[in-house]
């Protein structure tokens, strides 16, 4: 096993920005409808078999240049991260993590490198992580914790197998250099084929869904139709907005809706905000770019959850490596999300959330 990584992000630094009041631990809620569901989506799975498999996580780029992107709709969660590059050039922005395991899609791209704060949001649900790499601390970070994820299993690491490809009409040419960002593609089926770990799964469930004569939180919370977050300061802003046809909301990106390259809209039945303290570990600097560091390890902070038109708000808790978060509402008592698709924000504690009713 490679040695821990030097100060590596596994305790908090600087203020996470979270209430003063310190919740109780609260357990998850116990299921009081016993047929087996979807760890990831809290849904019916006809038979428990279908899910006894791993996880794959894909890691995708969210900014502009690399746009449109393909797969993520078939993800049961997305997790949005700072990117970390520093943007004098003007797309730097966030880095997504689709994670599919009710539905293992044909293909998902793009695909790039993995960021630290991948270790300990992955980690809880033994994942398998498409990846082009990363810098060499990152990639040891997360081998040092490879009892929960695997991301040794890289673009170059399995060259041959088919587990990933190339768009040609993506890759471009810049100042005499070929650059293939744009255009590398994983295959997340056949990615999950070239480990035996976590092969049997299924991954532990992620999050508090209410199942049976349960109810979601939101039935009674207050009316958000609309919802802005905001990176890189408050200028950047994802947005989300309610459609009740579709009972879903609609994802947008800070210059226009979030479509997908077949000309899907991006949408999803939960929305998750989850405030932490974002920074630049300087001792972590090299390779190219700054490494964002988000604190969720042995801490806590603030919560903002979505579904149906409405919003609850509350404190999460998170402690070790592989440790779920815990959600509790400002009354003391545990939330209770909705079986489905969940979009999980990541921005900074000192972001602006925005909610329309």
């Amino acid at each position: 096993m490679t040695a821990p990584v030097p100060n590596a992000p596994t305790t908090t630094t600087g203020s996470t920005g979270s209430p003063s009041a310190t919740p109780r631990p609260t357990p998850s809620p116990t299921p009081t409808d016993p047929r087996p569901r979807w760890p990831l989506t809290g849904r019916l799975v006809d038979r428990a078999s279908d899910a006894r498999h791993a996880a794959v996580a894909v890691k995708v780029p969210d900014n502009q240049w690399e746009h449109p992107q393909r797969g993520i709709d078939a993800a049961d969660i997305v997790f949005v991260e700072l990117e970390g590059y520093l943007d004098a050039q003007g797309y730097s922005s966030t880095r997504l993590v689709p994670v599919f395991h009710s539905e293992l899609p044909g293909s998902v791209a793009p695909v790039r490198s993995v960021r630290p704060v991948d270790v300990p949001l992955l980690s809880p649900m033994d994942a398998i992580v498409g990846n082009t790499g990363g810098s060499k601390w990152v990639i040891n970070y997360a081998e040092h914790h490879r009892a929960h994820l695997e991301v040794g299993l890289s673009y170059l690491a399995t060259q041959g197998t088919g587990s990933y490809g190339t768009d040609p009409s993506r890759v471009y040419t810049l100042n005499g250099q070929t650059y293939y960002d744009r255009a590398t593609i994983c295959h997340p089926k056949v990615l999950a084929r070239q480990t035996t770990r976590f092969r049997s799964g299924p991954p532990a469930p992620y999050f508090p869904f209410a199942t049976g004569t349960q109810r979601p939180s939101t039935d009674e919370g207050q009316a958000a139709r609309g919802l802005e977050v905001p990176y890189k300061g408050n200028g950047y802003r994802m947005g989300y907005r309610w459609d009740a046809s579709k009972k879903r909301y609609l994802r947008s990106m800070p210059w226009g809706p979030h479509v997908l390259a077949d000309g899907t809209r991006v949408s999803c039945d939960n929305v998750l905000v989850i405030k932490v303290h974002q920074h630049f570990g300087k001792i972590f600097r090299g390779g190219g770019h700054d490494e964002p560091l988000e604190d969720v390890i042995d801490t806590q902070g603030a919560f903002v959850y979505l579904h149906g038109g409405k919003s609850v708000r509350g404190t999460w808790r998170k402690g070790a490596i592989a440790d779920r978060f815990r959600f509790t509402l400002a009354d003391g008592s545990p939330l209770l999300m909705a079986p489905g698709q969940t979009f999980v924000e990541l921005p900074d504690t000192k972001a602006k959330i925005t909610l329309t009713a």
